[in-house]
């Protein structure tokens, strides 16, 4: 019987075509968001170089060098914080309060008792230049 003789040929042919239809397939689509942020910097005012520091020492293990993002936590040279959706006092209720995750996978954020609302204001003058410098301006929140 010649069917039976050609099922392997056939069956190699199916897997192969199956494959190249599966590498055409994954070519064609687009990449997923990365979780970190390309950041653009500028020159920073001494309050946001104090509040770079303050960030780099408390805040960057999280949300990267930047404010670029990590595998633990999310850019915040990001729309989504920008100063309409996240307006300033977001960032010192976040700091003394923690936050539930909602935007991001990351988990909760834990609050940081050893940052003092003075040092939050550095660290928001810090994190507003750097959105500024990378396009992110005050957009009004719609729900």
């Amino acid at each position: 019987m010649k069917t039976s003789a050609n099922l392997p040929k056939l069956f190699v042919l199916g897997f192969f075509g199956l494959g190249i239809v599966g590498i055409v397939y994954n070519y064609f689509q687009p990449e997923p968001e990365a979780n970190y942020a390309k950041v653009l910097m500028s020159e920073l005012s001494n309050e946001a170089k104090d509040g770079q520091s303050l960030f780099d020492t408390n805040c960057a293990a999280c949300h990267g060098k930047n404010a670029s993002g990590t595998d633990k936590g999310p850019p915040l040279i990001h729309d989504i914080y920008n100063p309409g959706h996240h307006p300033d006092e977001a960032f010192y209720s976040a700091v003394a309060n923690g936050v539930p995750q909602h935007h991001w996978p990351f988990g909760n954020m834990p609050k940081l008792g050893q940052v003092t609302p003075d040092e939050v204001a550095k660290i928001v003058s810090y994190v507003r230049e750097i959105q500024l410098a990378n396009g992110i301006t005050y957009k009004p929140h719609k729900m």
